[in-house]
């Protein structure tokens, strides 16, 4: 490269970065509130309303959807990849809609033939009896998230530790069961949507014993870090069941910080702690409901309910 090639070139990355800085504030007003309006392939300023750019390129599609519809009869691509298939969803799949490309029905002959289709399709999906027993477990996991209501995100994260437990060898000698039933309660757990192990063994085929003995191994060997789980994250969906108010929600969200503070929740289950929390709130706000009634929403006992409301209202310093 010549000395006059090089000069050219170093004028032309200065004249470049000169660009890019310049873009970074408005020339009209030297603001630095610039936004992108994607409809329109524009960098708008958004003190003065100088365009700053125009024509920028939309790498999204050229078409345009307004519901869910819309949007799958016009895209042309698969869906994404996930952790909650064996394959990660990037196999064929065979339609069980007898039609042909315009919605028509298809012969006797046809649906017979892509009936075959789909029974081969369905075997030769997995290839040994690896792959055969995490397609059972992920199948398993999308069937209990689906029954505790918990969001797609948790369902990936469980599907990513029992993969990370299958890959360490953890699953010899347990049941597939027990680990992936494991792996939903660790995955709520770090998603901050807790489940107790009391509703996890409700949608389990597995007893509570196993559940919480092999969560422990996987945790440990997995080295997942887990913090306590905080009482305040169940009184939401308690209060909701117990069809009780905001303000009492409020109040017992109140009682659980002022009472943990002084150390009571130390070793103590969220989920009775929480419980206790909501039947003083609900008491406190005159909108009472019974030991049992909170008992059975929070699937404790009314003596462990008891235990920690006195506590709870000595350390408030409220007489009860």
């Amino acid at each position: 490269m010549t000395r006059s090639t090089r000069q050219r070139e170093r004028t032309r990355e200065t004249d470049e970065t000169e660009d890019q800085e310049e873009v970074r504030a408005c020339p009209e007003c030297d603001s630095d509130n610039l936004v992108k309006d994607s409809d329109r392939g524009e960098l708008i300023c958004e003190d003065c309303g100088l365009v700053v750019e125009e024509e920028k390129i939309d790498p999204g599609p050229e078409w345009r959807a307004f519901n869910h519809q819309e949007r799958q009869e016009k895209s042309r691509v698969g869906a994404p990849t996930t952790q909650t298939m064996h394959d990660k969803g990037l196999t064929t799949t065979i339609d069980w809609k007898d039609k042909d490309a315009y919605g028509r029905s298809i012969s006797s002959k046809k649906r017979s033939q892509m009936h075959r289709l789909r029974k081969w399709q369905e075997r030769i999906r997995t290839k040994d009896a690896g792959e055969r027993n995490l397609q059972f477990a992920l199948s398993e996991i999308d069937r209990m998230a689906s029954a505790l209501g918990v969001p797609r995100s948790v369902r990936e994260v469980a599907s990513v530790i029992y993969r990370r437990a299958l890959k360490e060898d953890l699953i010899r000698g347990r049941s597939i069961e027990g680990v992936a039933t494991s792996a939903l309660y660790a995955a709520c757990r770090k998603e901050g949507i807790p489940r107790s192990l009391e509703e996890i063994s409700e949608v389990s085929r597995v007893e509570r014993k196993e559940i919480g003995r092999t969560y422990r191994y996987i945790s440990q060997e997995l080295g997942l870090e887990m913090r306590p789980v905080d009482p305040k994250k169940y009184v939401p969906r308690f209060c909701s069941e117990l069809e009780l108010s905001e303000e009492v929600q409020t109040k017992a969200n109140e009682i659980i910080e002022k009472t943990a503070e002084e150390g009571l929740l130390s070793g103590k289950s969220p989920t009775g702690y929480a419980a206790a929390a909501i039947y003083a709130a609900s008491l406190l706000c005159n909108e009472k409901k019974t030991q049992r009634e909170v008992a059975d929403v929070a699937q404790v006992t009314e003596v462990t309910i008891r235990n920690r409301y006195q506590e709870q209202i000595e350390a408030m310093g409220i007489h009860g």
